[in-house]
């Protein structure tokens, strides 16, 4: 197996089997730390440099969290635009970059280019690790949402997903990306052209991913209603299909928000009607109207243990990256 030390995690495409069960392994091995409230001295005398050119919540703050719980030290931006990098000058990645590596040990980068963390990993001598690139992937979300089905199951290989809402998110590459590489069948549920409104966009799975998923032999179908699949399903995986455009850096909300239409929500009564009894729903957050508040308290919802799981996956991805647990 590859030495995860010094290494960038910008594509779950470049993981091989093995080595989803090596961070999960770290993962495990790493959770009473962050389940107890406590801290380590792990990475001590290491540095974690945040670059966010786009909003989030969970993604940075779970990767801060991550490394003051193992002893780390945090530094950098949250607002591009508070920066040289977002204002007037809007620096390069390549020299935004070559500056960052001196004050840290491992950048987390956010972006609303599609490949930008590859680009910026280019031209760093330190781990780059990609906190969502545009409409391109989100491999630490995904390798989240893995850990907390198997913390949940005990398995991940033989069951069944359901992946609901807008296909064009990098969360849902970066999930088939994942999934080529256990069995698990997989079905697409996305808006088509018009559905949401006239003139809405087409949000199935585009084409590029559909044709890599083939290449890589992932078993997936795609279905035009949540109701028509969910029974089947051991794990419902959601996303909003009323979002923001992810190739902007920043955007406002209009006061006409239009509402996610049934064929792709899951509300409380689908569930109890439709769904198995051990089925796992999961979002990244932050959501909309597609799973209503009333969903939260059931049986199904493992959206909260994903927000904790996402400290603990991050505590891991540091940890190996940066050479601690080899």
């Amino acid at each position: 197996m590859r030495s995860f030390a010094g290494r960038d995690i910008l594509s779950l495409k470049d993981f091989e089997r093995q080595e989803f069960f090596r961070v999960f392994d770290t993962a495990a091995l790493l959770e009473p730390i962050a389940r107890d409230r406590h801290t380590t001295d792990m990475l001590k005398n290491k540095v974690l440099v945040t670059a966010f050119y786009q909003p989030s919540t969970r993604t940075r703050l779970a990767h801060e969290a991550a490394m003051l719980r193992l002893g780390g030290h945090v530094t950098g931006f949250s607002d591009a635009k508070m920066t040289r990098a977002g204002d007037w000058y809007q620096e390069s990645i390549k020299d935004t970059v070559k500056m960052l590596e001196f004050y840290g040990d491992v950048i987390v980068m956010r972006h609303f280019q599609k490949g930008a963390p590859a680009e910026a990993a280019k031209w760093s001598s330190i781990p780059i690790i990609n906190g969502g690139d545009g409409w391109g992937e989100h491999p630490t979300q995904i390798l989240t949402d893995l850990y907390t089905v198997l913390v949940a199951r005990k398995r991940i290989d033989g069951l069944k997903w359901v992946a609901v809402g807008d296909m064009r998110m990098r969360t849902m590459h970066s999930l088939g990306y994942a999934l080529t590489q256990f069995d698990c069948p997989i079905t697409f549920v996305g808006p088509g052209p018009d559905a949401l409104f006239p003139g809405s966009p087409d949000m199935r799975m585009p084409e590029e991913y559909k044709n890599d998923f083939k290449q890589y032999s992932l078993n997936y179908r795609e279905a035009e209603s949540v109701e028509e699949v969910i029974a089947d399903a051991d794990v419902i995986l959601v996303e909003p299909v009323i979002q923001p455009d992810y190739t902007q850096a920043r955007q406002e909300a209009s006061k006409d928000k239009s509402l996610t239409p049934k064929e792709f929500k899951i509300t409380r009564e689908l569930l109890a009607t439709k769904a198995k009894s051990d089925a796992i729903l999961l979002h990244s957050l932050p959501r909309m109207d597609e799973i209503p508040l009333d969903v939260d308290i059931t049986k199904w919802s493992r959206y909260w243990q994903e927000a904790f799981n996402g400290v603990v996956m991050r505590m891991a991805l540091l940890a190996l990256v940066l050479g601690k647990t080899e």
